[in-house]
Formats: structure tokens, sequence, C-alpha cells
């Protein structure tokens, strides 16, 4: 009875497996950008990406200071390397036509932003990227003291000095 049960098992298995071939391999999912993500894959990166940061992020405060010249140079730095994709203080508005091209969009981040995220997140996904998104690993470009000064502007985006407010206002991409 329990070899029936495992060879039932086991036909099963193979049964999906090769079904889930020739799904993909007929053309039957689209890998068009265009299309979207199917119900399992966005279930999947977002569940990755949770499980991720919760165990990789840095948990200790941001080493860099909360001052106007750290939130400016985190802006300066957010409009040469984030605003393409991310856009600027005007929000959806910004959104360039690579942001609106690309699967899954990204935030525009005046509009979603991730000032409740904890700073060592943010860190984390600038550093690492996100895979199944077109959000790329920053660490071989920025420096450490960068991608958190990065972290420091993205964490006080929505209440920033006036200092800081004027240079954000005058982000393009």
């Amino acid at each position: 009875m329990i070899k029936s049960f495992l060879l039932g098992v086991v036909l099963t298995i193979v049964a999906i497996v090769i079904a889930l071939y020739f799904v993909f391999t007929t053309g039957t999912v689209s890998a068009g950008a265009d299309s979207g993500p199917l119900p399992l894959e966005k279930w999947a990166a977002r569940a990755s990406l949770h499980a991720t940061v919760s165990s990789e992020a840095p948990k200790q405060p941001n080493p860099v200071p909360l001052t106007d010249q750290n939130l400016t140079t985190g802006i300066q730095l957010y409009g040469q390397y984030c605003a393409g994709c991310h856009g600027t203080a005007k929000g959806a508005a910004s959104a360039t036509p690579l942001a609106k091209g690309l699967s899954p969009r990204p935030p525009q981040l005046a509009d979603h932003g991730v000032e409740d995220d904890p700073e060592g997140a943010t860190y984390w996904k600038i550093a690492h990227g996100i895979r199944w998104t077109a959000m790329p690993s920053w660490k071989d470009t920025l420096s450490d003291q960068q991608m958190w000064t990065l972290a420091l502007f993205l964490k006080h985006m929505d209440k920033l000095s006036p200092a800081a407010q004027e240079a954000w206002q005058k982000v393009a991409n």
C-alpha cells in the first residue's frame, strides 16, 4: 500500500514537471515584460525579499548623521543614480519612459516612499538590488557611506528642512 502511494506521489510530481515544461516551452506563459508577473511569481518575489531583508539587513543605526549637508548629498546621489527609475519630487508625473517600461514598475518614491522602512533595510536594497525587478545592486558602484547617505535621505524625504527641500525640488531625471 505504501509503495502504491509513493508511486502515485512520484508520478504526480513527474506529471506536474512535464506539464510545466510544456507550458513554459510552448510560449503559453509570455516572457514579455508588458505581460506582468504571474501570481506565484509575485508571491515568491515578495516572500523572498521580505525574508532576506529581515535576516540580512543591517540592524545598527545609520552611521551617517542627520544633517542638512548629508540630506543634500543624499539628494544629489539620488538625482544621479535613482531618479531615472524612481522619479523626482513630482512623483508619478516625473516617471521616465524607462520607468514606465519596466516590469514591475519601480515605485515613484515621492508618491510611495520608504520612509517607514528601517534605514538598514533600505541600505540593503540599495547595496544588493532586488531580484525579479530592475533594481540593480549598487555595492560595486557606490561606497558604504554613499549608500547609507541615500538611505538617510529616503528615510527623511517626507520631512525635509527648507534647504534640503529646495535641493529635492531641483532634482531632474
